[in-house]
This record gives C-alpha cells, structure tokens and sequence, in this order.
C-alpha cells in the first residue's frame, strides 16, 4: 500500500478494470500488455493531456481540479461512493496519523481503543432477543451483548471482524454468503478509512492480511469503496441450523465513526424461532462485554 501515492495507486487500479469495448475503444489486432485502459485512453476520454494523467498517477500532480476528477470518474464508471473516495484522496488535510504525531502524548493515546459509550452498552444489553456489537472503523469489535456473540464467536471484544471471516475456516463455515460477504466487507473498510491510508492500525491490519490472505489482497487491490449498508446475514450455525437475519448498522454520533449492528429476525418467522432457541442456550451475564482499558492490538494479535 503506497499510503505516499494513494490517488495514484487508485487511479491505476480503478483503469485496470474498465473493459476498452466498455468505454467505446475498439480492440485492434495486437495484444494489449496492460489489463483495462491504458493511461493515454484515461486521458483521453477524460479530456486531459498524457503528460498530465500521467503526472497524476505519478503523484506529481496532487491537486487537480473537481472538473479533473469528475470527468476521470465518469471514465472509470465510479458511483458516488467512489467518487466521494476519489475526491477525498485530493483534499489538503492531515490524516489523523499526522496529526497523531504532532500531538505528541496526545496521539499516542489515541491509539488506544475508542471508549464505547456507556449508554450504548446499557441499549444492548437491553436488548435479550437482537444481537448487537459495536465496532469501529477498522472493524475491531469493542463490545456486544450474548446473543451476538452466540451467533458468532468473533462478535467479541478483542476480534477483528474482517481478519476473523477471512482467516478462521470456522468462519468460512458459519458465513453461508462468505464469497459476497468478504467483497463487501474489504470494500466498506476503504470506505471507512477514507483518505487515512497511512493509519498505524490500518498499515498493520492490511499488511498482515495480505501476507496471510490471498482473497484479501485481489480484494483490497481493486480499491472498491462501498460503505456498509443493510443487509441479509446468512448463518449455518452449529447449535440452530441454517438461518438468515436482518442486519442493520448506526452510526453513534460523537464518536470517531463508531459503529452500532444489530440483528433481527422477521417476527413470527421460522428465522424468529431459531434466534430465541439460541437465546435460551445462551446463559446470561448480566454485563455487556466491553474491554475496558483492554489492550486493543493484544486482544487481535491473540485471534
């Protein structure tokens, strides 16, 4: 990751997918040597110089204009997300590990795991018959309540979610949509790291799952960004059987993008059953599990 270049490490992997027939070029003859367009076909389209697309990719040039970039998403079929992520790569703004630095004790202590508010855990422990966790931008868990961690194991404090579904095979086995769920969940961690590539946290999770994911590394190479939106989760739960769930995510404002999901099953539903048979195997604590004053990096590195 070439947190250095991100506008042209986006730009070069976001070309390699456009099909030259899809954006109205017409294969000659030869063999092509690079997949997708090739930068002077970017530029075209784009209606920009070579030299300049380019010095763009090259990171010689960081600042070009909104015109640049909407009609370089336009050739690249970016939606808005995308889009949004494209021009966000260009604004003059320190990422946070920059000004971690300047900060000095300050930003060390900002490395520490983000406090879970305490009236965020009192909601879900409210909440006997929804699972629910909490997790940040990095997809670490910070707390959840036992249902959720019932339903899976890595809905636990201390786990990264994304390193769990793509490292344990029990994961693999449970997550009946893994193929659909690991696209979508690389994908919505770029969204929600946005232009603060260079993140010690990040750095560190992208590098160990490239080295230890070959999917994680053809996923997060493509530089698709898609926030995290509702969807259905598909579980073959060892203890219920197969079942499928709602799951829904809010954001908790006043946090550094904190992250609340919850569950739910379709009242009445077969679905509805399973999920109260879980929940009566499943021994109540009468706390929420929340790390507190835990060591966040410790906690994963023991996954």
């Amino acid at each position: 990751m070439d947190a250095t270049n991100a506008l042209g490490e986006f730009l070069r992997a976001r070309r390699a997918l456009i099909r030259p027939e899809d954006a109205g070029i017409r294969r000659g003859g030869g063999l092509r040597r690079v997949p997708g367009l090739r930068r002077e076909e970017v530029a075209m389209l784009a209606g920009i110089s070579a030299d300049y697309y380019l010095r763009l990719e090259q990171g010689r040039d960081r600042n070009p204009s909104l015109q640049v970039l909407e009609a370089l998403a336009d050739v690249l079929n970016l939606d808005a997300p995308a889009t949004a992520h494209l021009i966000g790569l260009t604004q003059a703004h320190p990422s946070r590990a920059r000004r971690s630095e300047r900060s000095g004790d300050r930003g060390r202590a900002a490395q520490k795991p983000e406090p879970v508010p305490p009236g965020i855990l009192q909601l879900i422990d409210g909440w006997p018959s929804n699972p629910a966790y909490v997790e940040n931008r990095f997809t670490d868990v910070l707390a959840a309540n036992p249902l959720a961690t019932a339903l899976s194991p890595s809905h636990s404090p201390g786990v990264n979610l994304i390193r769990a579904i793509l490292l344990d095979e029990s994961e693999r086995e449970l997550r009946r949509d893994w193929e659909e769920l690991t696209e979508a969940g690389v994908a919505a961690l770029r969204a929600n790291v946005g232009p603060d590539v260079d993140d010690p946290r990040l750095v560190e999770l992208v590098g160990e799952l490239s080295v230890r994911s070959e999917r994680f590394r053809r996923l997060w190479g493509r530089h698709d960004v898609r926030p995290k939106h509702a969807r259905v989760m598909r579980l073959r739960h060892p203890k219920v059987g197969d079942l499928e769930l709602q799951s829904n995510k809010l954001v908790i404002n006043g946090t550094d993008g904190l992250i609340l999901k919850v569950f739910h099953a379709e009242p009445g539903s077969r679905d509805a059953e399973l999920l109260a048979i879980l929940g009566s195997l499943t021994a109540p604590t009468g706390e929420s599990q929340n790390p507190t004053g835990s060591d966040e990096h410790q906690a994963v590195d023991e996954q």
